[in-house]
């Protein structure tokens, strides 16, 4: 049989990328231990370390002590091989992680925007602020995810309206990546929130779930299948629309140029933050945010419940149209709101649910700490990076 031209330049491609990704999912290992891990022989694993270490890739990183013989030698990723940006754009505050290629964080800066509305001079800053922060050239970096509240088109990686950040529109995915010099990608912050919950959260391991975000706004991330689900336009997951009982229809949806879409009606109205602080006060909670009546609601026992009741029985309406539509099987509840209500909420939710709707999912409170947007962004572009790594 002849042999095809290219079949060793595969093979040594596949071989390189086994022996990459078992050294950032299990760290420092001998050669003998990746040849065993990867069903390659001695001879094989040495050539393989031996690219890589040529590629800059890998590198000796200490010994295997206390067995039979000499000491052998452990290989592992060199961290700084490559680096990848993570960004959390909101109307406040843009928040930039800096992170190496397994994924740990060497620098994380917040910068606020102070009345800057150009988008691209935005994030040019906080990128170099947080490369300068972590003592990295903006050159090593290998790939860039932005996370802003809104639709981003998957088409053509544009934000098509954002209600808190007016001046992202059409075109800024290209002046981002000509002024950064790369490319990058723009994701809508709910889906990146939902990556964060599957890779570190509620949702490890899950191929069907939904994350429901509520915040300031309230949004859905849908991942089927293990995959996010965009929707042809990006709107999937648009769930402040959702036509509810007891509140006006949302009208003057499209956007325009010139004009946002309007969030007056649907479900946005009965559970946005603004909403809940409303419906706090009319229960004799009065904190300085929503999430804080919220918590406050928690601790008061007996008192709060039926706060907590009304809001899960709000949250349940849009649940249930999510779940008899897509039965996903499992909901996780992120946001400051839904992290203030926690355990209490969620049970709520989930009792409330049931009640109503044939279908019943498990409903859970998020486990991501901290910043889970921008977690998801750091997330995707380690996928990124290291596809490119894999690949190259």
């Amino acid at each position: 049989m002849e042999r095809r031209p290219g079949v060793p330049r595969l093979l040594r491609e596949i071989n390189d990328r086994a022996a990459l990704e078992l050294l950032l999912d299990s760290g420092p290992l001998t050669r003998g231990q990746i040849g065993e891990l990867t069903g390659l022989s001695k001879v094989t694993a040495s050539q393989t370390l031996a690219r890589l270490e040529g590629r800059g890739l890998v590198e000796v990183a200490g010994e295997l002590v206390g067995g039979r013989g000499p000491n052998a030698a452990l290989y592992g990723i060199i961290p700084s091989s490559a680096y990848v940006a993570g960004l959390d754009v909101g109307p406040e505050f843009v928040t930039t992680a800096i992170a190496d290629i397994r994924g740990e964080i060497v620098s994380e800066v917040k910068v606020a925007p102070n009345g800057h509305g150009d988008p691209v001079a935005l994030v040019h800053s906080a990128v170099v602020k947080a490369c300068r922060s972590a003592k990295v050239a903006l050159s090593k970096l290998r790939a860039v995810v932005i996370g802003t509240p809104g639709v981003v088109d998957p088409r053509t990686g544009d934000v098509q309206f954002s209600f808190d950040l007016p001046g992202w529109h059409e075109g800024i995915h290209e002046a981002l990546a000509r002024d950064l010099r790369r490319d990058i990608t723009i994701e809508n912050d709910v889906n990146l929130a939902a990556v964060a919950e599957r890779t570190l959260g509620a949702a490890r391991g899950a191929d069907d779930f939904v994350l429901l975000w509520v915040d300031r706004g309230i949004g859905l991330g849908v991942v089927l299948g293990g995959r996010l689900h965009r929707g042809r336009s990006g709107s999937a997951g648009e769930i402040g629309y959702l036509p509810v009982p007891g509140v006006p229809l949302a009208k003057d949806v499209r956007a325009v140029p010139g004009r946002l879409p309007s969030l007056a009606g649907g479900l946005q109205s009965l559970v946005s933050a603004e909403a809940v602080a409303e419906l706090a006060g009319a229960y004799g909670f009065a904190g300085e945010s929503a999430a804080g009546c919220v918590a406050d609601a928690v601790e008061a026992g007996e008192r709060g419940e039926p706060l907590l009741d009304e809001i899960a029985g709000r949250l349940a309406l849009g649940v249930a149209s999510v779940c008899v539509v897509l039965d996903p099987g499992l909901v996780v509840l992120a946001g400051e709101i839904s992290q203030a209500g926690g355990g209490a909420l969620t049970s709520r939710i989930e009792q409330a649910v049931a009640r109503i709707c044939p279908v019943r999912p498990q409903v859970v409170p998020s486990e991501v700490g901290g910043n889970p947007v921008l977690r998801g962004a750091v997330l995707a572009a380690l996928e990124q990076a290291r596809e490119e790594i894999f690949s190259s």
